[in-house]
């Protein structure tokens, strides 16, 4: 799966069990094991083809009876492997904000039974969860970052230009937070160039930056061939082989979710939850996720963060983490052939050194 972000806990009181509430609240979705319609229809509609998977089971360093977070829980493609080669009795807690994707991990993996329990949260509130969840540590956590391949090809989600009609909404929680259309509506010149210059990387920031701010006077910028129509305007990414529209969309989206941020807080928070021995293994798919994921790695595998010049450490720091792989892990020539969405992800993993927090 391409990896999507997840912001913010909504309702943990709400937190699902395999089919079954751990709360004392009314069960909110069908029970999947009931082999009703609905399941049936998300299992077909939400395909997940996990991306470097054998990979990912080999770095957990898996053993029955461990307790993992999946903390981007999608169809539940990684989870059910892991439910799998955890069995008899290990623990899945599967975050994703998206409840497209927690019905149908929870339809797929509906013979897990209470062993698989789906939270509506972001895993930058891991913690938090856990804590609802009465779990002080757990032996591994997988984040599979960015967007998955059911929400690209959805044509009202607005994640791909491809599809014209389009709404830009770009969330993924569709039920809070700004869309898209609302950001592009209301962000200053100055904040757009900021997005599409850092999160894009984008040839042209400024210029596309101000050829909203001029568009939108006369009409709103509502669908994604409205965006497609001011970049081509512009003449964003003019002579270049790379269609811009990607890295506008993909900045757009990063904005919207503050995906960036989430990852960082999530880094952090999959330190402190883990025990001694525990894996923190993350894939990533464009350089922006990397680069953090490797910086917070190092970070933690080097304790102190004084200036180099300082004769004695100052900042407290202690080192949390083992870095497992030198070099990111990338897809297999084979993999990709399969799934060629697979081809950006890079894998990286450590393992959690000294006391638990």
């Amino acid at each position: 799966m391409i990896w999507r972000g997840y912001w913010g806990v909504r309702a943990i009181s709400r937190v699902t069990q395999g089919p079954q509430h751990l709360s004392t609240r009314k069960q909110v979705f069908p029970n999947p094991g009931a082999g009703g319609r609905q399941a049936a229809l998300v299992m077909t509609d939400f395909e997940h083809r996990p991306v470097l998977l054998d990979e990912s089971l080999h770095q957990l360093n898996l053993t029955p009876g461990a307790t993992i977070v999946d903390g981007t829980l999608g169809g539940g493609g990684h989870a059910g492997a892991i439910l799998e080669r955890t069995s008899p009795d290990g623990i899945l807690i599967g975050l994703d904000l998206d409840p497209e994707a927690r019905n149908a991990a929870r339809a797929r993996l509906a013979r897990f039974g209470e062993r698989l329990r789906t939270v509506p949260a972001s895993f930058r509130k891991l913690e938090i969860v856990l804590e609802e969840l009465e779990i002080d540590h757990v032996d591994g956590v997988l984040f599979d970052l960015g967007v998955s391949s059911h929400q690209l090809d959805s044509t009202t989600r607005g994640f791909r230009f491809s599809h014209d009609a389009s709404p830009l909404d770009m969330r993924m929680d569709p039920e809070s937070g700004n869309t898209a259309e609302q950001l592009l509506r209301t962000a200053s010149a100055e904040q757009l160039q900021n997005w599409f210059q850092n999160y894009g990387e984008l040839p042209g920031s400024k210029r596309l930056a101000q050829a909203i701010v001029e568009t939108r006077k006369d009409a709103p910028i509502k669908t994604s061939a409205d965006l497609l129509r001011v970049i081509q305007q512009a003449r964003i990414g003019r002579g270049r082989s790379h269609n811009p529209a990607t890295l506008v969309f993909q900045a757009l989206r990063i904005a919207v979710n503050d995906e960036l941020g989430a990852l960082r807080d999530g880094l952090d928070a999959a330190i402190r939850v883990l025990r001694p021995g525990g894996r923190l293994v993350v894939i990533a798919y464009h350089s922006l996720e990397d680069r953090i994921v490797k910086h917070s790695m190092r970070v933690a595998a080097k304790g102190c963060t004084c200036p180099p010049a300082t004769p004695i450490c100052i900042c407290g720091g202690r080192i949390t983490l083992r870095v497992i792989t030198r070099r990111p892990i990338q897809p297999k020539a084979s993999e990709i052939q399969i799934n060629s969405r697979a081809r950006s992800g890079k894998l990286r993993a450590a393992e959690r050194i000294g006391e638990a927090a």
